[in-house]
């Protein structure tokens, strides 16, 4: 079978390239989605696994950033995770690398929310997926790179054939309701988080690197998922009217 790659190329540069602008329908479909994953079992399950990946991801980003080594990450079965990164037992480094997790799904939701709407949905899927290629590559359990390994066909097929049925905004829709999804997510994860009674938990970790009190650490959370709030909140609005 003779594979015209001229052709293949020119479809995926068009696919990734934004798009005209963004559409009622799109903003609809994305609330569509966030619905879903606040009311149904299934899909409120592989969002809040997301959020899990994202957590970890942005331990692993930050470490990457202030130049300590991810050395790999795992999402367990009741969607728990961990990254591991090697360097300095404490400073700044450390510290930045602690803060990180819960903030990133909040800042990454609302990106992804806002690029998706403002006609990026194709170059956001692709980002994610190389994205989800380092994690595949460094997943240190068989669960956690099927996990992984799975999100990025979804993502594949996502970009790929997003908009063919129809002329349906699908693509912008379903990529604005995860960002908008992983932003309730945050939510959802720093009130768990304040309850929690775990002394291992991130905020208690930083009040030991620190001194600042646990409650400081979940304020400055508590700052950024407001303001990434509210910023997808005027954009939503503003599509609306």
């Amino acid at each position: 079978m003779n594979i015209d790659w001229s052709s293949w190329w020119s479809n995926a540069l068009n696919l990734t390239l934004p798009d005209i602008g963004p559409s009622h329908r799109a903003l609809w479909i994305a609330l569509a989605v966030l619905v879903a994953v606040l009311t149904l079992p299934t899909p409120r399950r592989w969002g809040r696994t997301l959020v899990t990946i994202v957590h970890e991801a942005g331990h692993a980003a930050a470490g990457v950033l202030v130049g300590r080594r991810f050395q790999g990450f795992v999402v367990e079965k009741n969607l728990a995770g961990h990254a591991v990164t090697a360097g300095r037992e404490r400073g700044p480094g450390r510290a930045f690398t602690t803060w990180a997790g819960y903030p990133t799904p909040a800042v990454l939701g609302a990106l992804v929310a806002l690029a998706a709407l403002g006609g990026w949905s194709g170059a956001v899927l692709i980002l994610a997926v190389v994205a989800l290629l380092v994690l595949l590559v460094m997943s240190r359990s068989v669960r956690t790179a099927l996990l992984v390994a799975f999100v990025i066909v979804l993502t594949l097929a996502l970009w790929w054939w997003g908009d063919a049925i129809g002329g349906v905004p699908l693509r912008a829709g379903v990529v604005a309701g995860t960002g908008m999804a992983l932003l309730v997510g945050a939510w959802d994860s720093l009130r768990d988080v304040a309850a929690s009674r775990d002394g291992a938990q991130d905020h208690r970790t930083l009040a030991s690197l620190t001194g600042a009190p646990a409650g400081v650490w979940l304020a400055t959370w508590f700052l950024v998922d407001a303001l990434a709030t509210a910023a997808v909140a005027r954009s939503v609005w503003e599509g609306l009217t």
